[in-house]
């Protein structure tokens, strides 16, 4: 499996703090059955400032260290991108890394906040797609203001975006309504991706398999499997062709 959506570099944002962290994290992540990652840690003008740069390092260093620990676990740089309007500025001087390709279009994992959807988002998802960057939308059904109506993504799907869903909700650990928008999505058919968006061991591991499960209930296996086999490979599986 390839997760395109995990926080495992250390001291980057709320994810692990120490390599050691991220090393239990890595080691989990490959026994519970992902052999890729994009790790995707935060990038948030005025929260986080990571850039492509930084986070290339830190990629680098990890992947050093994952050698050094005989985990087999591949890595390669991305992020997750809050939706701001910084990102015009951000894009032309390639401050941003990508998650791979789809259809010519560089896909970027794009956030919103958890509590509604910012004025000005399918604007600037415009200003994006016609600079030939597809937005992958993290964790859509976690979103307070989608909670209450999830075809409000309706508009973002038309116009060319991506959903990715956090196995957790559709296994339901983040509560009913994340749960039901997921659902929902995946009855509609809109889900491109399902990832882990791992920050830790405790509370948010890395693991896929209780979500492909949950998923396959409501779509089958072979449409579940892909969300994390076919579809991920299709955007990232390339720069993982060494």
């Amino acid at each position: 499996m390839l997760d395109l959506h995990c926080h495992l570099l250390p001291g980057l944002d709320d994810g692990p703090v120490t390599m050691q962290e991220s090393i239990a994290m890595a080691k989990h992540a490959f026994e519970q059955g992902i052999k890729y990652a994009v790790v995707t840690p935060h990038i948030h003008p005025g929260v986080y400032e990571n850039t492509a740069d930084t986070i290339k390092d830190a990629v680098e260093l990890f992947k050093n260290q994952l050698a050094e620990h005989d985990i087999a676990l591949n890595v390669e740089s991305g992020a997750e991108v809050r939706i701001c309007p910084e990102l015009m500025q951000m894009v032309p001087m390639q401050q941003i890394p990508f998650l791979g390709e789809s259809e010519g279009y560089k896909v970027m994992l794009l956030e919103f906040p958890h509590s509604h959807i910012l004025p000005g988002s399918a604007q600037l998802i415009g200003w994006l797609l016609k600079h030939n960057i597809r937005p992958l939308i993290a964790h859509p059904e976690r979103n307070k203001e989608i909670h209450t109506d999830p075809d409000k993504m309706a508009q973002f799907v038309s116009m060319g975006c991506m959903l990715q869903l956090t196995a957790g909700s559709v296994a339901g650990d983040f509560g009913s309504p994340s749960r039901s928008c997921a659902q929902y999505f995946l009855k509609r058919g809109w889900v491109e991706v399902l990832a882990s968006d791992a920050h830790n061991l405790k509370s948010r591991a890395p693991n896929l398999m209780q979500g492909v499960r949950a998923t396959s209930k409501l779509i089958g296996d072979s449409a579940a499997y892909a969300l994390v086999e076919e579809n991920a490979y299709a955007i990232a599986g390339k720069r993982f062709e060494h």
